[in-house]
């Protein structure tokens, strides 16, 4: 689509208008032109894209275009079903998931997208309370969702089970299913200064990771290969049908500004609660690693709701490693031998995840030595 921003008219902005009035995010008054893109409209839309974990750049592309309109859906709205072809989205289907969540039925990841795991869940629901189970949230299910008390209390039950498998799966590295995610790829060669290019960069940290967790028994695949591109919601199912245990993108940032620099970190979350406790604790162990071993500026993590992280059904977490537009972190960036240092901060603290506390050292002194030897001594032990 064409991207919407200050200064444009047309019936697409008195769209964009109407649903932001409705979300209470914009005033409507006599005196304005509904179909231009004003200041008041721009304010509206940065204000919206950071309610909903968007990039708040007050322009309207696909995906703050998609969350709009996903915005405007409310439980009760329509009728819901899973449709192969083109799977519903929207608010409602998000209420719908996190219902089913909080009476016991297991609908996955809520991310507002009725697929095959939220009908299986909203079957088991209809069935338990004597309903038709056909999959379809109409006014007699609705009726039935509203009624009922919770089961779950003290927490998301969706995420609650991300912990548990974590438990579950032990300390050691070996035999864990990692998929690694570098940026860009193919003809989109993302933040380029001269012939330095972010598609190359995230490809060379990919492939140093990659030996590192080989090196220690894990299954390392990665999303692409030097020549493609595919789009975000493609490497998510690819994560997903590889059963991954974990998805990590690499990316390398860019601004205006020479000054911007630093590492940061982004987890599934949404702008209502709903975050991925693992994938935040895993954000939070990257960032202070690679923090603590590059003495890079620290711009902290924070919740989204991008593809890569909304679509995966996995923790994941995309890593903002530098910007290639401040020259310091670029120099360093050219440097392999800080790249090693990037790629051994990040494989630590996948295990720093797993170690859940026990047998740890401190944040930024666990070499990649030290974590061998710890998998040997781990191995002999079982």
């Amino acid at each position: 689509m064409q991207l919407l921003h200050r200064g444009d008219v047309g019936p697409a902005v008195a769209e964009i208008r109407n649903t932001l009035a409705a979300l209470g995010l914009l005033a409507t008054n006599g005196r304005t032109d509904p179909a231009v893109f004003d200041d008041a409209v721009e304010q509206a839309v940065r204000v919206f894209q950071q309610q909903r974990g968007l990039i708040t750049d007050g322009v309207v592309g696909p995906a703050t275009y998609r969350a709009l309109t996903e915005a405007r859906w409310r439980l009760g709205d329509r009728s819901l079903a899973y449709l192969v072809s083109k799977p519903i989205s929207g608010d409602d289907v998000f209420a719908l998931q996190e219902r089913l969540l909080e009476l016991g039925f297991d609908a996955g990841r809520p991310d507002g997208i009725f697929g095959r795991q939220t009908e299986q869940a909203l079957r088991n629901f209809q069935r338990e309370y004597g309903l038709n189970p056909d999959g379809i949230c109409g006014p007699a299910t609705l009726r039935a969702l509203r009624q009922l008390a919770p089961k779950v209390r003290g927490g998301r039950p969706v995420f609650l089970r991300e912990q548990e498998k974590v438990r579950r799966a032990g300390p050691r590295l070996r035999g864990k299913r990692i998929v690694i995610d570098p940026g860009h790829g193919g003809p989109d060669r993302g933040a380029c200064i001269g012939n330095v290019c972010e598609a190359d960069l995230t490809w060379d940290l990919a492939r140093r990771l990659e030996g590192r967790m080989v090196a220690t028994g894990m299954e390392a695949l990665i999303t692409r290969g030097p020549n493609s591109c595919p789009p975000d919601a493609d490497r998510a199912a690819f994560a997903n049908e590889a059963g991954a245990d974990m998805f990590l993108s690499l990316h390398i940032d860019a601004n205006r500004s020479p000054l911007a620099e630093g590492v940061a970190s982004f987890h599934f979350g949404t702008g209502n609660g709903t975050t991925s406790t693992v994938g935040e604790a895993l954000a939070g162990f990257l960032q202070r690693e690679i923090v603590a071993r590059t003495g890079m500026k620290d711009c902290h993590t924070q919740a989204k709701t991008w593809d890569v992280l909304r679509l995966t059904r996995m923790p994941a977490v995309r890593m903002e490693l530098g910007y290639l537009t401040n020259a310091r972190d670029r120099a360093r960036l050219l440097d392999p031998a800080f790249r090693d240092v990037i790629a051994e901060g990040l494989l630590v603290a996948v295990k720093r995840l797993y170690l859940l506390g026990k047998d740890d050292q401190p944040t930024g002194t666990f070499t990649f030595d030290d974590l061998l030897r710890h998998e040997l001594a781990r191995a002999e032990g079982a």
